[in-house]
């Protein structure tokens, strides 16, 4: 699975990709992760992105230009499964979306910043718009960040043990269940009986209460329309 991220502070994505599971899918070849500086595509002594809004308005817009020529260079390439635009007004993430992202192969991901891009990017190169929820950061990089690392961690071999992804939060619409480590008991505090008991099937039915449990407690929400 190939990223290809376009963005005015590449600084900002060096860290994410390069540590524990992103890196290591990168390592064995599961993932390749490209940061493009828009700023390479710009013209002009001092390259600048961004510009002033028509009409007036405070802050500052993404110009079409550069982003045109990245995205144009890219798809000269290789295809695209799609043009990511992270957006606060995009549709918003969640582990269904990226179940079904990780069965593609190559994305581009705009990153916003300032007030956002022209919208004529929007309408003319973006084919899926995606929100990580209802607030604004001050650019795209950390959503863009937070996308791959979803998708990643979903593909093939990546992970050591592939059932994990499976019983993760938001997998069917439940929460995780609650999970415990040595010791057995710490100040009192003792792990449920059921989980030393070896009985998987026993564990299975346990885990699968809790996490009904816990989702309606929590997040009632994610159980609209499912079965009780």
């Amino acid at each position: 699975m190939r990223f290809d991220i376009l963005t005015c502070v590449p600084e900002l994505l060096q860290g994410p990709f390069a540590h524990s599971i992103v890196g290591r899918a990168q390592e064995k070849g599961k993932a390749e992760i490209v940061v493009h500086n828009l700023r390479d595509y710009a013209e002009g002594r001092h390259r600048p992105v961004d510009d002033y809004a028509f009409g007036g308005g405070a802050g500052m817009v993404l110009m079409i230009e550069p982003i045109a020529r990245c995205i144009e260079h890219l798809q000269t390439q290789r295809k695209y499964d799609e043009v990511i635009y992270l957006s606060p007004d995009g549709l918003t993430f969640h582990q269904g979306m990226a179940n079904q992202l990780s069965l593609q192969k190559n994305f581009i991901l705009l990153c916003g910043h300032y007030k956002g891009v022209d919208e004529r990017v929007r309408t003319h190169f973006v084919s899926l718009e995606i929100s990580i929820g209802d607030y604004v950061l001050s650019g795209g990089e950390l959503a863009a960040a937070v996308v791959v690392d979803a998708l990643v961690r979903l593909l093939p071999g990546v992970l050591s043990d592939e059932t994990s992804a499976l019983t993760d939060s938001f997998q069917d619409n439940l929460l995780a269940p609650p999970v415990y480590t040595r010791p057995a008991e710490w100040r009192g505090l003792k792990v449920p009986d059921v989980l030393l008991s070896g009985d998987h099937s026993r564990i299975e039915a346990w885990r699968e209460v809790q996490a009904w449990e816990r989702t309606q407690h929590r997040r009632p929400d994610l159980l609209k329309g499912l079965d009780t």
